[in-house]
């Protein structure tokens, strides 16, 4: 008997280390962690990246596209039915073309914060992703917050989306403090404390603020702040006290949260908050914001700072700072909150789904 197949769009797997990246190379390390019975094809126009586990279930398929639209629109889904797949799975746009289809969709930011986007790309994502929900047999995203938000702006999605929380990447793992601080200063010079914000620097990521806040405390604190993460737009530039590392790798990526005094995630939106686990996961202790599914994500274990008042974030930091018992208290529940989230539950939910989606 033939195992059911699944074709993934699986471009971005391996690719820089975006949550749509991440959410991929996670799902697949917890899938071939349960010995799945399914069969796996793992399209790109890109040759292999190491990442990905090695498991009996996955073939990788490179097929050459002359765009990422094309791809996405016509290439994929094409190839995928030629390939004879049972159903294809898709990060946001699931083409008519692609057949019995499933999409996750991460968040609808888009809808909630015009003002975050570019106007191009708002245009095309308010008209591809309902369109793609309405067609999909299912929805996952990553959190309930967010699974009650699109269901709320996208009424074809109702009843078919399930919530599949992500976890902590198999590749971020904590670092010994002195060797986390010795790998800092060696890769950018940095000798004294700091706070970390991790993320492309979209206007959502709100990363001003935290720029601010570190300008207003830098004559009580030695502290500068770390911005980690691609470049994107409408970004926070100025400020000496401001080191702006661009794209690191995962070790060194691993050593800037085991070095760091807090981790500062200020969002006006989140569909669940990767950055948050992965400082949890290293010890660094956290404030954030309530934007999005960040309560959600953090439970407990982070301090939740509400609004976006400058004044009152700049106030909750020095509080944090100042406090050594506070700062090792949320780290102790960070590690307990981290533990929570595993690849392999989210696996599990997510093979459930292929299998109805099969019907």
């Amino acid at each position: 008997m033939t195992s059911p197949t699944v074709a993934l769009d699986a471009r971005l797997v391996g690719g820089t280390s975006t949550g749509d990246s991440t959410y991929w190379t996670g799902l697949l390390h917890g899938i071939a962690s349960l010995g799945p019975r399914m069969r796996f094809l793992l399209f790109s126009n890109a040759e292999r990246p190491p990442g990905i586990p090695w498991c009996d279930a996955f073939e990788w398929i490179t097929v050459p596209a002359r765009s990422g639209r094309w791809w996405s629109l016509a290439t994929f889904p094409r190839a995928a039915r030629k390939a004879g797949a049972d159903l294809v799975h898709t990060q946001y746009t699931l083409s008519p073309l692609a057949g019995a289809g499933i999409t996750t969709i991460h968040d609808v930011s888009f809808f909630i914060g015009p003002e975050w986007f570019k106007r191009r790309d708002l245009a095309i994502l308010r008209r591809t992703v309902p369109a793609s929900a309405k067609r999909a047999r299912a929805v996952l995203t990553v959190s309930e917050t967010s699974k009650g938000e699109i269901e709320k702006f996208i009424p074809a999605a109702k009843g078919k989306v399930t919530a599949t929380p992500l976890a902590c990447p198999p590749w971020i793992v904590p670092v010994a403090r002195a060797e986390a601080q010795a790998k800092v200063q060696a890769a950018f010079g940095l000798d004294g404390p700091y706070m970390l914000s991790v993320g492309t620097r979209w206007p959502r990521k709100n990363m001003k603020l935290a720029v601010q806040a570190g300008q207003l405390l830098s004559s009580r604190f030695p502290h500068r702040l770390v911005l980690t993460g691609k470049p994107g737009w409408g970004e926070e530039r100025s400020g000496e006290r401001v080191l702006a590392t661009g794209y690191v790798d995962a070790p060194l990526l691993s050593a800037l949260y085991s070095a760091a005094d807090l981790y500062l995630a200020p969002s006006f939106h989140e569909g669940f908050g990767l950055p948050i686990l992965e400082a949890f996961a290293c010890g660094c202790p956290v404030l954030c914001s309530e934007g999005g599914a960040l309560p959600e994500t953090v439970g407990d274990a982070a301090q939740i700072q509400a609004g976006w008042d400058m004044r009152e974030w700049t106030q909750a930091i020095e509080a944090l700072l100042g406090d050594s018992s506070k700062l090792d208290a949320l780290r102790k529940r960070g590690l307990a909150r981290v533990a929570e989230f595993s690849w392999e539950t989210t696996a599990r939910k997510t093979l459930e789904i292929y299998e109805r989606a099969m019907g």
